[in-house]
């Protein structure tokens, strides 16, 4: 048993895919690294499935016939228990517009087919370990009308109560940790997504956009070239 084995007992994985032996091959790989692995080959059996195993983690093929994996994450990040769920999406288009299309839908990472199953692994107990936050419990950050109450994972913009995607909620904590700060690209990249993982180059472009929809433009200001500021 490995040293990291008996933190990832309790921690589940939904693989979803409809190649059978793609499955089972990551199946395989994860069980044998103690983790708890259910599996799908179509994105309605997906959804029947997360909601029957509540999983740490959701890894989703997009091309899948019938309902592809950004409809299944579209579907699973509108219910309330889905929120915060870490989903990646596995698949073998590398083309841009795809992954932007991923994390339009809420994803929290991209992983490209064909992956080793050592990468994959890493990839998986990587993504588990950010997830492990090291927020303090009861800590509520509060700055120019936006309330972040940590330990409930609520925000609140002028009073009005808001539940932002996993991703989302922890790049505006990281950004108002320190307002006024300019956090820089790799900085961001390297507190949100792990420097072991492979995101794509738009990804904190989509998520500071989709921030900015939610809790007004004026609120998170670029600095061009560099990165991104919170307005105190």
């Amino acid at each position: 048993m490995n040293d990291h084995m008996a933190g990832a007992l309790a921690q589940k994985v939904l693989l979803v895919d409809d190649e059978a032996d793609i499955i089972e091959l990551l199946k395989y790989n994860l069980e044998r690294e103690g983790y708890q692995v259910s599996t799908a080959l179509n994105g309605r059996d997906a959804i029947k499935a997360a909601k029957a195993n509540r999983p740490d983690l959701i890894v989703l093929d997009i091309m899948m016939p019938g309902m592809d994996g950004v409809e299944v994450c579209n579907q699973l990040r509108q219910l309330p228990e889905f929120k915060h769920t870490l989903i990646t999406f596995l698949t073998a288009r590398s083309e841009d517009y795809s992954q932007i299309a991923g994390f339009e839908a809420g994803a929290d990472d991209y992983i490209t087919k064909p992956v080793r199953p050592k990468v994959f692994v890493s990839k998986v107990r990587a993504l588990l370990k950010r997830s492990g936050s090291d927020r303090p419990d009861g800590q509520v950050l509060e700055h120019n009308g936006v309330k972040v109450d940590l330990e409930k994972v609520m925000v609140y913009v002028g009073g009005a109560e808001m539940q932002l995607p996993k991703k989302e909620f922890e790049l505006l904590v990281l950004l108002m940790s320190k307002p006024g700060k300019v956090f820089k690209r790799d900085e961001i990249y390297g507190q949100i997504w792990g420097n072991e993982l492979f995101v794509g180059d738009r990804t904190i472009d989509v998520h500071i956009r989709k921030l900015r929809e939610k809790i007004g433009d004026e609120r998170i200001r670029t600095v061009k070239g560099i990165g991104y500021t919170f307005e105190a």
